[in-house]
């Protein structure tokens, strides 16, 4: 017969060690009910752009709002303003400085941001997905895509989301060509009320439109 206190102790081993799983599997439920129940979304964040090497780091900040189905915009405002906007059908992507905008069909660019994840409509039919262990204080899943044809172009290889509790906190995208870029979330509101005016483009006067 096992003794009652070894068998304690056992119990609580048991337990220990399914706490880091129970953990991960809640990471990947807190994302599916986030693309289920969240509609629309807006933050503020701030991005780190690393190359293959991890020799080189890029850092940005700005806005992000998103609105199911596949509109999504970012507000680049540090260190140099740039908007990418996307109206369900196509992306516009606006550089102030050069007055350029460059349009792309939305299929063929939404596989190179990370609202692929936020503002897509089927994250399980698009994505695998799988938990990962815990990190900076955060509970993370592995979405690699389904289809390959995007990574070898340089698009998402697969990306990580991370969240506190259920609350969204940090995507993290490496691409085809080995880049990582994080975002981490901040402000972040859910469900406001947001119109789908606010994810249409104007191209501004005498901007170059350039057609991909």
């Amino acid at each position: 017969m096992t003794h009652p206190l070894r068998a304690c102790r056992l119990l609580c081993l048991a337990v220990l060690a399914g706490l880091p799983l129970l953990a991960r599997a809640d990471a990947v439920e807190a994302l599916k009910a986030f693309t289920q129940k969240v509609q629309s979304a807006r933050a503020e964040f701030n991005q780190v752009v690393t190359s293959p090497d991890g020799a080189r780091k890029k850092n940005s900040s700005g806005r992000f709002e998103f609105l199911r189905p596949n509109r999504f915009r970012f507000d680049y405002l540090k260190p140099y303003e740039q908007q990418i906007v996307a109206d369900g059908q196509k992306v516009w992507l606006y550089d102030p400085d050069l007055n350029q905008v460059t349009v792309r069909g939305f299929d063929q660019a939404l596989g190179t941001t990370p609202a692929a994840v936020l503002a897509g409509t089927s994250i399980e039919r698009d994505f695998t997905l799988q938990a990962q262990p815990d990190q900076d204080g955060l509970q993370w899943v592995l979405a690699t895509p389904k289809a390959k044809e995007g990574a070898q172009s340089g698009g998402i290889k697969s990306l990580r989301v991370g969240f506190r509790g259920n609350e969204l906190a940090a995507l993290e995208i490496l691409d085809g060509f080995g880049q990582r870029s994080r975002l981490d979330f901040i402000k972040l509101e859910l469900n406001p009320a947001l119109t789908t005016q606010r994810f249409r483009f104007q191209a501004p006067a005498g901007a170059d439109v350039l057609q991909q």
